[in-house]
């Protein structure tokens, strides 16, 4: 199978990225969709700017945008899942768009491509750091061109030092015993699921613990944490990727006991 070139996306996106995103950051004007997320007008124009040099890079793929409605977002879904079409870009423009409206220098371009359901090669771009995360099945994870390698760590009673937990997430009853059990000795939560899976990958955080993504929120990073050699399951005992327009959550870690410790605790079911 003939991938895109990965170096050839990576200079659109970054190109992109600096002259949309960076050019109104922290002085940007948003509003509120139906589902109570924050929009800009930065989404918008950096969506319209990838769907046009993706198109005119590589026309046989799809796109599956954030900010395209349900409808046209499942169509897109429908064509791969019955062999109809190439694959896809699965795009999210600008994610953490809420603390880029505030100012808080943590969002990020997220493009994954889907090939028959699978990830085939995912792209996460944060501009204010000039970190480029990428990844390509197989093969994997890079951070700047340079391949994240790990040792296996070590944690004292399994209790990880920084914990990456979205609690209002997550199921009310994992919740409370989070906050109640000194399971974890400090916790953080920054706002991009994009750049917390590859903070993640990076080795920067110990465990990470979402309640729900949608797919253009874990497509590509769950992709680049996997290749980092990082493990990940959703709450229901499931790939986090499926390759359906889902939400999933996610408990994810790279060390294997500790996360082998996390899901005992959390209690997921075989």
């Amino acid at each position: 199978m003939l991938l895109p070139d990965i170096e050839k996306l990576k200079l659109l996106v970054k190109a992109a990225a600096e002259e949309v995103l960076l050019k109104d950051f922290g002085h940007s004007e948003f509003e509120y969709k139906d589902d109570g997320s924050v929009v800009t007008p930065a989404d918008i124009a950096m969506q319209d700017r990838l769907e046009k040099e993706l198109k005119h890079q590589w026309p046989k793929f799809d796109i599956l945008g954030e900010e395209m409605t349900e409808t046209e977002q499942q169509a897109v879904i429908d064509n791969d899942l019955a062999n109809t079409g190439e694959g896809y870009w699965c795009i999210d423009p600008l994610d953490g768009t809420s603390n880029y409206a505030a100012g808080l220098p943590f969002f990020a371009v997220s493009i994954a491509l889907i090939i028959k359901k699978q990830q085939q090669l995912g792209l996460i771009y944060d501009p204010v750091r000039d970190e480029m995360f990428t990844a390509i099945k197989d093969q994997g994870a890079y951070l700047n061109g340079q391949r994240i390698e790990h040792s296996q760590m070590k944690f004292t009673d399994n209790k990880p030092v920084v914990a990456e937990i979205d609690l209002k997430r997550l199921p009310e009853k994992l919740a409370v015993k989070l906050v109640t059990e000194s399971i974890f000795a400090s916790q953080r939560n920054l706002g991009s699921s994009a750049i917390d899976w590859c903070w993640m990958a990076a080795g920067r955080f110990d465990i990470y613990l979402h309640g729900g993504q949608k797919q253009w929120d874990y497509a590509a990073g769950s992709l680049i944490f996997k290749e980092a050699g990082g493990h990940s399951i959703s709450l229901d005992n499931e790939e986090v990727f499926r390759g359906q327009l889902e939400i999933r959550s996610v408990l994810a870690c790279y060390d294997t006991k500790l996360f082998k410790y996390w899901y005992d605790w959390i209690g997921i079911k075989d």
